[in-house]
């Protein structure tokens, strides 16, 4: 087990979910991903931090009102320095949607859209470095952007964030994806929706994973907690893939990572 303390600029450092029933996102999640809870913030808003092994790896909250009680798995990319992200953004097409905040002791975040409309947080660590574990069981292990315009999506981040590379990983056939670097390993994921299964009705959005040991026995024990499996299993280079829904409409992905791709 590796204990997590920082993480490149640009890379997903931490991941909450906003959702409309926090007891029963605890019941769904505890189970599936093998997570314990600390006692809810009552003073943040209910915030209730998600660890395994005793290390943090996720937050959950009830969905507030100014989000129209959204539900959603919101993503987090690390910055060293939360007031020159939120310049970049501006500059680059996105928009703020809650200016850079202090949580006090913990760091600094802040709230945006990109240049095609998918929501995503920067944050400046303090005592709170982001997730202390990542890549194994039960651990965030992976992001990615779903978006509908894959060069703008390259360009703003860049912009932003300052990935030294960005590899296209995808072929001639339509498939669209690339693989953004930083600090000498790959970070995160951008796929462009171009293909039938992608409805006009998906907007573009961050799609979280978390890494378990048996995708099979996990996508079983989906649907007996509450939830929906959407998509799967699936082979992928870096190992099968399903993509689920909790029982609050929250989508997020699950992935048994090959032996080989394993950090």
């Amino acid at each position: 087990m590796t204990h997590r303390t920082s993480y490149p600029e640009g890379a997903p450092c931490w991941a909450d979910l906003s959702t409309s029933d926090l007891q029963g996102a605890l019941r769904f999640y505890g189970p599936l991903l093998g997570w314990t809870f600390d006692e809810p913030v009552a003073e943040m808003g209910h915030y209730t931090t998600a660890r395994k092994h005793g290390k943090r790896v996720a937050g959950l909250a009830p969905g507030t009102p100014d989000q129209g009680g959204a539900t959603g798995w919101n993503i987090y990319l690390w910055t060293p320095d939360a007031d020159a992200a939120a310049a970049r953004i501006g500059d680059a097409g996105g928009t703020l949607l809650m200016p850079v905040m202090e949580i006090p002791g913990a760091g600094r975040m802040l709230f945006a859209v990109d240049n095609n409309g998918a929501s995503f947080g920067a944050w400046e660590p303090a005592s709170h470095t982001g997730s202390e574990l990542h890549a194994e069981p039960g651990a965030a292990c992976w992001a990615e952007l779903n978006t509908r315009d894959g060069a703008a999506a390259d360009m703003f981040y860049k912009r932003v964030f300052g990935y030294p590379e960005q590899e296209q990983i995808g072929d001639d056939d339509g498939f669209d994806y690339a693989v953004w670097k930083a600090g000498g390993e790959d970070v995160c994921g951008r796929l462009q929706m171009n293909s039938p299964e992608w409805p006009d009705s998906v907007r573009s959005h961050w799609m979280q994973y978390f890494a378990v040991d048996d995708i099979d026995a996990a996508v079983q024990q989906v649907p007996a907690l509450g939830g929906k499996v959407c998509h799967g299993p699936f082979d992928s280079p870096y190992g099968r893939i399903a993509i689920v829904d909790d029982p609050y409409g929250a989508t997020f992905s699950l992935l048994q990572i090959h032996a080989a791709s394993a950090n």
